[in-house]
Order: structure tokens, then C-alpha cells, then sequence
């Protein structure tokens, strides 16, 4: 009972116990009792309940009870960090035991032995008691058996040997009522999901595991650990690391395992090296090596000593001895068998070349890049990395880009895997190294036509593709009703009370879990090539008068990649770091200009726009001609207001994550029938004051009430030069109680223009929860996702709409790159808080330029131009930027 009903085998464990029961009952019960604490409790407690129960085992004179108590006792120690007990106590048990109980005994000591992370051992082991299981039609036993052969052939790297035994494990657990082991099956299978490299069904199988341990009300530091390991994949490594630390703080509040302990050490270490925090990594694994060590893991050992030394070197303390120990870690993970092997030959290799040892790097560079051909696609990139790096020490070019090619093909065959667009974003951090050592070589060798080629490899990969579309899942559909509910309780109650609610602020974190959750579990579409970038095709459409300036960075500084006439110029502009800071101070200056008083700053404005400028652009501003200009900003500079810089505010400028983004924009032909919707949601200080102007500039009618409005259609008389923009009929209107998000989403689909004034809120925390704020509460970005086709052109009149998070590579994650590949070729949207009365008259001009059929970019020029002549407006106009090419 201890595994299919915990809490309750220990209530009668302890109710028999209180029963005056005889030496053979007592010891069982203590025996279950042990169980409990070790698994679920504390494990000094267990261990002296599986004391009591070996000696009444041996008063009782049953060997074969005796024995197996022994074998719980041996693997409760082994937990404890005390192996060489742990292991005598098997020698005794095995030596007791005999038939159906000594293969019992076996498969713990096979257990244990996959635990000290020797896997001979535990295969042998489990060999030898899985026939007699079998033979004693042990059902449970057996079944329990082949999970564990399987997890260690998982560990070993053969993913078929293992599926093959957890398919059949499964088959035996689905006639037993083991519900713990159950679980158990359900976590091992995403565990194997993991290694075969579906991030998505992992992730699914993990939650759906937690799912059912959650109803046995045990502890589930196993399933936290093995999650992390997914999370880390996955690109969410501070996620990763936050769900180990809060394991580690339950596991010590319980007194529970050492093992546990120290592995969860290990995956903290990890994480925390993955986001970029080397000094946590060295602090944990330092710990995690010496209890291991004192525990006699050394497959465990040695991992944690890899992720030392990979953190030591990321915290810049690399030196010949480093050399040495990663290639002795090296040695030791290919002894054992371990897939992490090549992992540590690339960093000796790494190592040694940025020491000048040349011959060294080759050496182990050559082993790391065997892999390249073989195993999951992460275990590829290394090799590939390797074959990079060993090409670039050749002084090869063609030979490194040829590596850098093939390891970031396999890297986009990964994240077409994956439907969430956050976990595509996140997947391309793996393929940063390949990214910038093709640009390096790009740089030297190719001119700047190859490096604009690299720079789009590996820039704004997400919006390539639209991401897959939502599951029509009842419980993802309930869970967003019920988010929206709750959220807009916990808005009404701040607004209200001025402070939030505290119940309703965690039941909106729960909900918000479980909807990214799902999220998380959509599968991405099969792999294919994708429209590549052609550099040929971009100057095409740019033509003679339209410039495209991307820009680069490569080893911290900014390489302008000026597209047009017909070439590709390059020229060397300032640090990117320098540029950050100064971004940083312009926007901090908008935010105060959005208050009247603060005119004093505009000059101080203006000036770190000259300074933004000369760290950008550079030189190539006295090239820029007198048309159009499309500017190609890596992640970090998304907040750049491009309108500022001088040689930018009066020309007609459009934003772009990528140049492959903007081609694609260019190429989209807006839908037929030229449907238009003006949306004006609650809490706006000037109420959206623009949106009756504009329904009333086009004839829409407008209910008593003011809570909506009957599109009619208008005679062409009345329709005017407003065709241009809005087409046949009249806007539809949605303000107050029909401003509900799925109403507003039902007229958003495949319309040709959409305008929303609403409240908008940026989360950087988690981009894809930013929220533009309906009657009945969030309009989120998972909500657009589920749209067939985005508007045509979008204007989002409100703060914090351009607001983005850069993740991954060079990837943007917030509200404008969530429209961008789902149909919309243009956005007009805002990366600052303005002041909200001088927002109307920007937006009235806007419109008016669109009905003179501009496009978004030129009629956005021509409004801000017509903005009265003072720094509040001025202001507002530089804070908003058109996205695309529409």
C-alpha cells in the first residue's frame, strides 16, 4: 500500500503498531513506516524505524523478512550519503534473501546502484531479478523493474532500449492499482520524452505527473529535478533554477535525502550557469562535488565537477590547469558512457584555444565533434560547435560557416518542434556561439553582403513562422475566461483600494501558470526549410530610394548594414553597451516629458539623440539619402525611439525586427472586403478620446448610452476620401460593454484596420501575458494567438504597446512580434508612457493621412510633423514608432 496509498498505508502502519502485533506484523509496519519517512519525510526518522524492523525481522526468524528489510534499510542509507553501510546492508540482504525475495532484494540494490550513477552494476543486477519477478508473476515487482532498466538506459543514452521497457512497464501498470508507481511511469515517460528531444510531450507528461502525485499528497523532489533538466532545454534556466531552489528549501525543511539534495544542487548549478549567473553555478556546485564525493557518486561527481569548471570559465578564471581538468572529466563521462562526454571535450578544446594551444584544442575539439551525426539535437550542435570552432583555429572560413550552417539547421528542425512561440524564442540562446563565429568569419572573409545573410540567420527566428495555433482545449479555454475574471476583480479592487487583493493577485499567478503550462505542451508543425533569406530579393524591393540599415553587433560593437541601390554597405558605428546606457537615459527623459513642467529636459533629450545617433549609425548617415528608412535593431535596442535621432525625425521610418520580416510585410496583401474596427476599452485618462472623433468622421452612428455602436453602411458621398483607408463600409465600434475580448477578437480576425485605445501593460517577467485591457479584463497575447489571421494594420494608441523582452538569441517576445506573423503587415505602437490628452490629436492626424492612402510610416511622419510645437507633444510623437512596411 505505501506506494498506491501513502498516507494511508502509514495510518495503518501505525494503528497496527498501536495493536500489540507480533514480531513478523511489527516488522512490516515499522518497515512501511520507514518507507514513508524515507521517501516522503525525514529520513534520520526512517532510519530508525528500519532498524526496529530488521531486529523484529530477526526475533520473528524469517530470513527472507529480514532480508528484506535490509534492503529497504541499504537503500535508505545510501539516501543518507552513507554508501558503504547502504552497500553492506545489500551484502547481508542478498546473502539472506532467497528465490522471489532475493530478487527483490536485487532490484534495490539495482536501484541503489543507478543512484551512485553505476550503471553496470544496476543492469546487472536488474537482469538477474527480472525472470524470477517474472517467474513469481510479481506484477508490481517486475513492472517496477523494467521502469528502472529503463531509466538507466536513459542515463546511458539509448533511448529504444528504453521506450521498449517503459511501454512495457506500463502495460503492466494499467492492472494494478500502484497509483504511486503509476505517476512514477507517467514521469519516467516524460523523462524519455526529454532525452528523445520533444521538449513539448516532457513537459506534458511532467505537469501530468505532478498532476498525480498532487491527489497521494507526497513530495515530488525526483519529478522537480528531471522538470528543471527540461526547463533548462527549453531556454528557461531562471525558471529552472527558481523551481530547484524551492525544492531544496522543502527537501531541507523535511530533513529529507542527501542524494536528493545533492542532485538538486546540481541542476541549481546548472541553471544558474545557463542564466548567466556564474558565481551562484561555482557556489552550488562546489557543494554539490563534495557531497557526492562523500556519497560515492562518482558519475554524479563528475557531472557536477563539468558544470564547475564550465561556470569557473564563465566567470573568467580560465588557465592551463582548467585544461587539464575538463579534459580529465572528459576521460571519465566516455568511461562511464555518459552523453555529457562531448560537452566536456568542447570545453577543454574551448579553453585551450583561448589559451593559444592550438595543438591541445584540436585534440579534444576532434572528440567533442563526433557527435555532430549522432543523438538528440543538442548533443549535435556541441559537435558542430566543435567542428566550428576546430575549422576557425584552421583558419578555414568556408569550413567554419559550413559547421555554423549545419549546426543551426539542426537547431531550427529543434524549435519547429516546439508550438509555443516563447519556447522557439527561448531554443535559439543554443544556437548563439554558431551565430556570432559564422558572422566572425563573415566579417574577414565574405564582405558585408554574407554578414546581413548571418545577421538574418539568426535574428527574430521566431516571427518566421506563425506559431501553432492554440487547441481548441476546453480547459485552456476555461482557465483564459477564468484569468480574465480574475484580473479584472484584482485591477477593479487596486483601482478601488489602491493596493491589490492578495487572494485574488494568487489565484491570477495560479491561473497564469496553469494557461502557460498548456500552452507549453502545443506541439510545432514538422520541420522544413522555410523562405530563406535572399539578399537579392531585399534589394529588389527596396529599390533605389528606400534604405534598410540592420544592425549588427559583433564582439560588442555595432556594424551598420546599409541596404539599398542595389548593395550592401558596411560601416563600423559605436558599443553597444554605450548605446544601452544612453537608451536607457532617453527614455527615462520621455517619460518625464509626458508631464507638463518638465520642458526644461526636452534640449537634454534632444542631445542624447544626437549621441544615439553617432552610436548607431556612425558614419553611415551621410548615406542614407532622402527616402524611406527601414531601420533593423538587434534585441537589446527594441526601446531606441528612432524618431529622435536627427537624421531620422522627419523622414518617413518604420521599425523591423528582422529584414526577412520586413520583406515578408512588404509582400502581404491586405484582405479583401476592407473591414475596419475602432476598439475603446475602460481606464483611459483621456477615455480614448480619439475613437468617437473618428467613428463620428465616418459616419457611425452612436447608441444613447455611448456602449456601442450598429455599423451601417455609408453612401460614397459620405464616404469621401476615407476609402483609401477604411474601404466600402463603416468602422465597427466596440467600447464599453462590447469592448469583451471575445467580441473584440471575433472582429479583429482578418479585418483590414484595427484601432484600439486601451490601457496597455507590459510584463517583463512573462512578455506573453501583456495585456491591453477590455471590459471584462486582459486582452493577452496567448488571446491573439488564437486569431486565423491578425488585422491588416493595427494602431495601438496606448502606453507600453512596442514594449518587448529580449530572450534567446537576438529574439523579441511582447505584443507587436505576436501580431507580426500571424497576417499584420503594419503596427503603429508606443515604447513609453505618454501623456494621454496630446495621444488624440497625434492619432486624428494619423487617420487623416491614412485617408489620404499613406501608409503607416508616412502618415505617421506627417502627424507628428502637424503636432503643436511644445515638448509634451513633441514627446508623445517621438515615442511612437511604425512597425513593418504597411
Amino acid at each position: 500500500m505505501v506506494f498506491a496509498a501513502p498516507n494511508e498505508a502509514l495510518a495503518r502502519a501505525e494503528e497496527l503498531l498501536g495493536a500489540d502485533a507480533s514480531p513478523l506484523h511489527a516488522s512490516i509496519a515499522h518497515q512501511v513506516i520507514g518507507i514513508w519517512q524515507r521517501d516522503f519525510g525525514d529520513t534520520r526518522r526512517a532510519l530508525a524505524h528500519l532498524r526496529r524492523a530488521r531486529d523484529l525481522a530477526a526475533r520473528a526468524d524469517s530470513a527472507d523478512r529480514e532480508a528484506d528489510v535490509l534492503a529497504t534499510l541499504g537503500v535508505a542509507l545510501v539516501h543518507c550519503g552513507r554508501t558503504r553501510d547502504g552497500l553492506a546492508a545489500f551484502e547481508r540482504g542478498v546473502a539472506r534473501g532467497t528465490g522471489h525475495t532475493r530478487a527483490r532484494v536485487l532490484y534495490r540494490r539495482a536501484y541503489v546502484w543507478w543512484v551512485l550513477g553505476r550503471h553496470g552494476e544496476a543492469l546487472e543486477d536488474v537482469r538477474r531479478a527480472i525472470p524470477v519477478l517474472r517467474q513469481a508473476d510479481d506484477v508490481i515487482w517486475t513492472a517496477r523493474a523494467l521502469t528502472l532498466r529503463a531509466t538507466v538506459h536513459l542515463a546511458l543514452g539509448a533511448v529504444e532500449r528504453a521506450d521498449a521497457d517503459f511501454t512495457a512497464a506500463e502495460a503492466l501498470w494499467d492492472t494494478t492499482g500502484q497509483e504511486h508507481d503509476k505517476a512514477d511511469a507517467v514521469e519516467s515517460r516524460g523523462l524519455a520524452a526529454f532525452r528523445s528531444g520533444d521538449v513539448p510531450a516532457a513537459l506534458r507528461l511532467l505537469d501530468e505527473a505532478e498532476e498525480r502525485y498532487a491527489k497521494l499528497d507526497t513530495p515530488t523532489f525526483m519529478l522537480s529535478i528531471r522538470r528543471c533538466e527540461v526547463l533548462m532545454a527549453a531556454g528557461l534556466a531562471a525558471e529552472a533554477l527558481a523551481e530547484a531552489d524551492g525544492a531544496l528549501a522543502a527537501l531541507d525543511g523535511i530533513g529529507g535525502q542527501s542524494t536528493r539534495r545533492a542532485e538538486l544542487l546540481l541542476v541549481a548549478a546548472r541553471a544558474a550557469r545557463l542564466a548567466d549567473d556564474p558565481q551562484t553555478a561555482i557556489a552550488r556546485a562546489a557543494v554539490a562535488v563534495r557531497l557526492f564525493a562523500g556519497q560515492r557518486r562518482t558519475w554524479y561527481e563528475t557531472h557536477a565537477r563539468l558544470v564547475l569548471i564550465e561556470a569557473r570559465v564563465a566567470a573568467g578564471r580560465g588557465s592551463g590547469r582548467m585544461v587539464a581538468d575538463a579534459a580529465a572529466v572528459a576521460e571519465r563521462l566516455a568511461a562511464f558512457g555518459a552523453p555529457a562526454a562531448p560537452e566536456a571535450s568542447l570545453l577543454a578544446g574551448r579553453i585551450a584555444l583561448g589559451l593559444g594551444w592550438t595543438a591541445d584544442a584540436e585534440r579534444h575539439l576532434a572528440v567533442a565533434a563526433r557527435s555532430r551525426h549522432r543523438g538528440p539535437p543538442l548533443a549535435r550542435m556541441t559537435g558542430w560547435a566543435a567542428q566550428a570552432l576546430r575549422a576557425r583555429a584552421a583558419g578555414s572560413a568556408r569550413g567554419v560557416l559550413e559547421a555554423c550552417r549545419r549546426g543551426l539547421d539542426v537547431l531550427d528542425d529543434h524549435r519547429m518542434t516546439l508550438g509555443a512561440s516563447e519556447l522557439r524564442a527561448r531554443a535559439t540562446a543554443q544556437g548563439a556561439e554558431l551565430a556570432a563565429l559564422a558572422q566572425r568569419a563573415s566579417l574577414v572573409s565574405g564582405g558585408p553582403r554574407r554578414l546581413l545573410v548571418w545577421s538574418e540567420r539568426w535574428r527574430a527566428t521566431v516571427l518566421a513562422a506563425p506559431p501553432t495555433r492554440p487547441p481548441a482545449d476546453p480547459a485552456l479555454l476555461s482557465g483564459m475566461t477564468a484569468f480574465r475574471e480574475i484580473a479584472a476583480r484584482a485591477d477593479e479592487a487596486r483601482l478601488d483600494g489602491g493596493r491589490p487583493a492578495p487572494a485574488l493577485e494568487r489565484e491570477r499567478r495560479r491561473l497564469e501558470r496553469e494557461i502557460r503550462s498548456r500552452t507549453l505542451h502545443m506541439r510545432g508543425e514538422a520541420p522544413g526549410d522555410g523562405d530563406r533569406f535572399d539578399v537579392g530579393r531585399l534589394l529588389r524591393r527596396l529599390g533605389d530610394d528606400v534604405r534598410l540599415v540592420e544592425l549588427a553587433v559583433l564582439d560588442g560593437r555595432v556594424h551598420v548594414l546599409l541596404c539599398g541601390q542595389g548593395r550592401v554597405r558596411r560601416f563600423e558605428a559605436g558599443l553597444l553597451a554605450e548605446a544601452e546606457r544612453e537608451a536607457e537615459h532617453v527614455q527615462a527623459g520621455l517619460r518625464r516629458l509626458a508631464h507638463p513642467g518638465a520642458e526644461a529636459r526636452l534640449p537634454l533629450v534632444e542631445a542624447a539623440g544626437a549621441r544615439l545617433q553617432e552610436l548607431l549609425l556612425g558614419r553611415a548617415v551621410a548615406h542614407l539619402g532622402s527616402g524611406p528608412v527601414v531601420v533593423v535593431p538587434p534585441g537589446r535596442l527594441h526601446r531606441v525611439p528612432w524618431a529622435l535621432l536627427p537624421a531620422l525625425r522627419e523622414r518617413v521610418l518604420s521599425v523591423s525586427p528582422s529584414a526577412t520580416s520586413w520583406l515578408r510585410a512588404r509582400e502581404t496583401a491586405p484582405p479583401p472586403g476592407g473591414r475596419q474596427v475602432l476598439v475603446r476599452g475602460p481606464g483611459l485618462a483621456s477615455g480614448g478620446a480619439e475613437v468617437p472623433e473618428l467613428a463620428a468622421r465616418y459616419g457611425v452612428p452612436r447608441s444613447p448610452e455611448g456602449a456601442g455602436a450598429t455599423p451601417r453602411t455609408r453612401t460614397e458621398a459620405e464616404s469621401g476620401g476615407a476609402r483609401a483607408a477604411y474601404g466600402q463600409g463603416s468602422p465597427t465600434v466596440l467600447e464599453g460593454g462590447e469592448a469583451r475580448v471575445p467580441r473584440v477578437l471575433r472582429e479583429l480576425d482578418g479585418a483590414a484596420l484595427a484601432h484600439i485605445a486601451a490601457h496597455g501593460t507590459f510584463r517583463a517577467d512573462s512578455p506573453l501575458f501583456s495585456s491591453l485591457r477590455m471590459a471584462d479584463g486582459p486582452l493577452i497575447v496567448h488571446d491573439f494567438e488564437r486569431l486565423d489571421r491578425s488585422p491588416y494594420r493595427i494602431i495601438l494608441s496606448c502606453c507600453d504597446t512596442a514594449r518587448f523582452a529580449s530572450v534567446g538569441a537576438d529574439e523579441l517576445l511582447g505584443l507587436v512580434t505576436a501580431l507580426l506573423p500571424l497576417g499584420t503587415a503594419g503596427v503603429v505602437a508606443c515604447s513609453a508612457p505618454v501623456n494621454d490628452a496630446a495621444v488624440v490629436p497625434l492619432m486624428l492626424a494619423l487617420h487623416k493621412g491614412l485617408d489620404a492612402g499613406l501608409s503607416l510610416a508616412e502618415a505617421l511622419r506627417d502627424a507628428r510633423a502637424a503636432l503643436p510645437d511644445d515638448a509634451v507633444h513633441q514627446a508623445t510623437g517621438w515615442a511612437f514608432s511604425a512597425f513593418g512596411a504597411a
